[in-house]
């Protein structure tokens, strides 16, 4: 048998990761980055006048952070399950004759984007977000597929999670936020837009700092528990959000309850993608937390910088790993 090499260095690892971290400052639409592994921030950086403090909006990064609500708030009881039907928890904003689809939507579908309804989110988004009803906009979607069917990426699914639960609440989706992750040692949502109606929009424009996005990561990294102990997340529900459930057709990356899953350098990593490249990877098999924040002013998908992320993590993951004379 080969000889297991011996665990890497953790003064040399914290020196490599300062280098890579140095060279990171090419990739020019990237603002900060910070690292956590086992539990300590071992590096971090900011770029171009941002700090690891400097709160962003985090865009679709959101959407993970609404499914850690939902998942507390099944835990909590005040929703039954995913298999529950959104059409009674909504009934006020559904269309005057529903499609009779509506009525077989879960919120399941919702949290895996496989609700069939048609898509808010791309060319879509704007004329969504011009509408006077959001909630309702969202709901009078045409069905392009049948609930549980293919994954069709929408914010409108994610916003209809946040008027549930403040439906279900007679609270805000941000208060419930605050009380429910906010004992994260680190974790703050700074500001969080709402819709016409008051509703904050669930899976968009949350404004977070690249630390605050870490210790949500961390938070689920370490099975639902903060830092002082207390479980706040259920890690039952940690484990459903990361089974996959559907994949996406641009990435061919599987998705889970908000969550995307893919392999990178040979490891099984969770990350959270929001536009122009917020990121947040977590690979529970080394215990390494990563945050990264972007410019949010350009898709990250078509100027290649969400593959240049997707290639710093790897850089990062290994060099954790492997060692920095793994390079």
């Amino acid at each position: 048998m080969p000889a297991v090499p011996p665990a890497a260095d953790p003064a040399a690892v914290r020196a490599a990761l300062d280098v890579l971290l140095d060279e990171a400052a090419a990739i020019e639409p990237l603002k900060a980055v910070a690292i956590a592994h086992e539990g300590d921030v071992i590096a971090e950086r900011g770029y171009r006048g941002s700090t690891p403090a400097t709160p962003t909006n985090i865009k679709s990064a959101s959407k993970s952070v609404m499914s850690a609500l939902v998942g507390v708030a099944i835990d909590r009881g005040v929703l039954e399950g995913t298999h529950q039907p959104i059409a009674p928890l909504l009934r006020d904003d559904l269309p005057a004759d529903p499609d009779p689809r509506l009525a077989q939507v879960t919120i399941g579908h919702l949290l895996s984007m496989q609700a069939g309804l048609g898509r808010t989110s791309g060319a879509n988004y704007g004329r969504w977000v011009s509408s006077r009803n959001w909630v309702r906009s969202a709901l009078a979607q045409p069905f392009v597929d049948e609930p549980g069917g293919a994954m069709l990426y929408s914010t409108g699914s994610t916003h209809l999670l946040s008027a549930i639960l403040a439906g279900a609440t007679g609270r805000s989706t941000l208060d419930l936020a605050r009380e429910w992750l906010g004992p994260q040692q680190g974790f703050a949502i700074t500001a969080w837009d709402r819709d016409p109606q008051g509703i904050h929009l669930g899976g968009n424009n949350m404004a977070m700092s690249t630390r605050s996005l870490l210790a949500f990561g961390e938070l689920y990294r370490n099975g639902g528990r903060s830092r002082d102990g207390q479980q706040l997340v259920p890690p039952e529900w940690i484990e459903a959000s990361w089974q996959p459930r559907t994949a996406s057709r641009f990435t061919g990356d599987a998705y889970g309850y908000g969550w995307f899953l893919r392999d990178i350098a040979g490891e099984p990593v969770r990350y959270a993608w929001g536009y122009g490249g917020q990121m947040l990877y977590i690979v529970p098999s080394l215990r390494l937390t990563v945050a990264m924040t972007s410019d949010d002013s350009e898709a990250s998908a078509r100027s290649g910088h969400r593959d240049a992320l997707h290639q710093l993590m790897g850089r990062i993951l290994t060099t954790v790993r492997d060692g920095p004379l793994a390079e």
